[in-house]
């Protein structure tokens, strides 16, 4: 069933069952492993979501992100050195105007991607609307402050978490985050948008080949596409 956004800004406390602990700290067990390994490699992750905000559900993907554009070489060289599985890998870019990632799919629940180009500030910034907790973080069990798709503001406590809703209020919701009010009203209108025309596709999702490299995959794309051309200019 899909997530809609909720419009009213009543304060809602969330108090975790044992079950809910027990699930958090094996999700982030799993991310914290994936993590460590980048880390050998002197790649910088995050977690983002709700493994970084705590609010997990049974099923609840563990999303490891790395900011900065890479060597896609050296992160497929740290997971498979770690015997980590890759499974599958993708280019995906949402829209023609953000920038390409590339997509390593561990298994159904763990993923690991990283832009192929330089992202705007927005782009950035959306992991951290949504919430995002590096590694060392996690080692120290933090929960941080974010926003889930249903425009529902989380802010961690002692025994669970508050939430209330941030439509009304996203110049607050952006203070408190730390990040502009561009990026809070560019996920409030997508995911209000959304919630009314239902999910669009994704502009490009391609699966690479098993003998292709993501930059090779994103040449070919570039080379057939003046979007992407004009996106990587940018």
């Amino acid at each position: 069933m899909a997530v809609k956004p909720i419009k009213h800004a009543d304060y809602k406390e969330i108090t975790y069952t044992s079950t809910h602990w027990k699930l958090l700290n094996e999700l982030r067990s799993k991310a914290e492993e994936v993590m460590a390994v980048l880390e050998e490699f002197n790649l910088e992750s995050i977690v983002h979501g709700s493994i970084a905000r705590g609010d997990v559900k049974k099923g609840s993907d563990i999303d490891v992100f790395i900011a900065e554009a890479q060597n896609s070489f050296l992160v497929e060289t740290a997971l498979e050195k770690a015997t980590i599985p890759i499974n599958s890998r993708f280019v995906v870019q949402a829209t023609p105007n953000y920038a390409m990632k590339a997509c390593i799919e561990v298994n159904e629940q763990i993923s690991v991607s990283f832009p192929l180009m330089q992202m705007r500030r927005v782009e950035r910034e959306f992991y951290r609307f949504g919430g995002e907790a590096n590694l060392n973080q996690i080692r120290a069990g933090v929960r941080v402050l974010g926003v889930d798709k249903r425009l529902m503001f989380i802010e961690p406590t002692v025994k669970g978490h508050v939430e209330s809703s941030i439509i009304g209020r996203e110049e607050g919701a952006a203070k408190i985050l730390g990040i502009s009010v561009e990026t809070v009203l560019d996920r409030v209108h997508t995911l209000l948008k959304r919630d009314t025309v239902g999910r669009t596709g994704v502009f490009i999702k391609k699966e690479l080949a098993p003998d292709e490299t993501f930059e090779l995959a994103l040449k070919k794309i570039s080379d057939l596409n003046p979007a992407v051309r004009r996106r990587m200019k940018k």
